[in-house]
């Protein structure tokens, strides 16, 4: 990559990356003008959403008469994603005509749910990188003054695989990853492709029903709502760490309600404002178990032994011995819910909020019946009247867990 290359987050220098989409469009385009020079293209350059050209190398894989594919691979940079390095492929042909195709081979996931930028039975190439291989195959096509059409597969050799470890699973995508991007460009430690991916999870729920939805930080609050609360999970997104983004968009989608279950580590922030939770962006736990301490009568002794817990659980720890428990964790609760009130103006809303040791710690106004509809939902008339019960997934492959099981969820 030759422009652009670094970014800044934590106080790090970071290198940049490029996405999937960005590499299936300079793969495309280094096919196309094989075919039209007959010339190997080591690399090509293309020209971002942004207006920034990017050159990439390029392989390639194979050619035969009126046949080229070209790969290219994926760089992350710095950023932490299971697609890196992966070899995205694009196989172009030419026919008469000026449409240009852009369909997805093997390893290319196929959508299978209503919601998505895509439709059903549709490849899983969302619309900026559609565009992007256009664009890139109609300047080669126009540069050498060829009338013709073109079709561009995109495959992934190793997408079937590699796809087990993204939210693909989750949002119904079969057979392999996506092809995303909406700036071509991936800036390490950003978590946008992460909201991306948290929003076309909340726009597929939206258009497969009405009813409300449970939100949840990650793997071990579904888990809890599901074994704990009873709750089916099919109704269900994970937010990791961005909530306020999730809760904001939900909001904006409409939903009948959301009710929020997770670990008392993650929650508390919210008792503060704190609705981005990761332990870079902000912490502030002991000091509002520790407010919320002096605000029920505990001493400065016990107030310093909050501030010095190394865990949550920890720190109710401290409150049960004191019999401070049910009153501290009442008023933080009261604090959570007044903040989510101050978020969500469209959804009726409720939270519910638990520890590994001590359970359900406490809930919000609103939880109990947002609990009732969401186990209602799962038994609904179908079938020629007949009622059945409803589908109710369990918990399927997606992103590593954003909760720690042993303390706190820091990650």
């Amino acid at each position: 990559m030759e422009v652009y290359p670094y970014c800044y987050s934590g106080g790090k220098k970071l290198r940049c990356g490029y996405t999937t989409g960005s590499c299936a469009a300079a793969a495309a385009k280094a096919a196309a003008t094989h075919l039209l020079t007959g010339k190997e293209q080591a690399a090509v350059s293309i020209l971002l959403p942004k207006g920034i050209q990017l050159r990439l190398s390029s392989e390639l894989c194979s050619v035969s008469p009126g046949k080229a594919v070209y790969g290219v691979r994926k760089d992350a940079g710095d950023d932490v994603d299971v697609t890196n390095r992966l070899l995205i492929c694009a196989e172009v042909s030419f026919f008469p005509g000026r449409e240009i195709l852009v369909e997805g081979g093997e390893g290319v996931g196929r959508v299978t749910r209503p919601g998505l930028e895509q439709p059903p039975g549709a490849a899983a190439i969302n619309q900026i990188p559609r565009r992007m291989i256009e664009q890139e195959v109609r300047e080669v096509l126009d540069r050498f003054g060829a009338n013709l059409g073109a079709r561009v597969t995109v495959s992934v050799p190793d997408g079937q695989r590699v796809a087990a470890k993204t939210y693909n699973p989750r949002l119904g995508i079969v057979g392999g990853i996506s092809i995303l991007g909406t700036t071509g460009i991936v800036e390490p430690m950003s978590g946008a492709a992460l909201i991306q991916t948290i929003r076309a999870e909340l726009d597929m729920l939206r258009a497969a029903g009405d009813t409300p939805i449970l939100l949840t930080p990650g793997n071990y609050g579904e888990r809890f709502a599901s074994k704990e609360i009873g709750l089916p999970l099919d109704r269900a997104a994970l937010c990791s760490n961005f909530i306020g983004d999730a809760l904001d968009y939900a909001d904006h989608l409409g939903f009948t309600g959301l009710l929020l279950v997770g670990h008392i580590g993650k929650l508390v922030k919210l008792a503060a404002g704190v609705f981005q939770t990761h332990s870079r962006v902000a912490d502030a736990r002991m000091e509002i178990f520790a407010a919320h301490a002096a605000l029920a009568g505990a001493d400065r002794m016990l107030a310093s032994a909050l501030m010095q817990a190394d865990t949550t659980d920890r720190a109710v720890e401290l409150l049960e011995q004191a019999g401070l428990r049910d009153p501290v964790m009442k008023t933080i609760i009261e604090k959570i819910g007044f903040h989510l009130g101050q978020r969500l103006k469209n959804t009726p809303f409720g939270a519910v909020v638990f520890s590994n040791q001590y359970g359900i710690l406490g809930q919000t106004l609103g939880a109990e019946q947002l609990i009732f509809q969401i186990k209602r939902a799962c038994w609904r008339k179908e079938d020629a009247g007949k009622i059945v019960r409803g589908e109710c997934r369990t918990r399927g492959p997606g992103t590593d867990d954003p909760e720690s099981g042993a303390g706190d969820p820091l990650l």
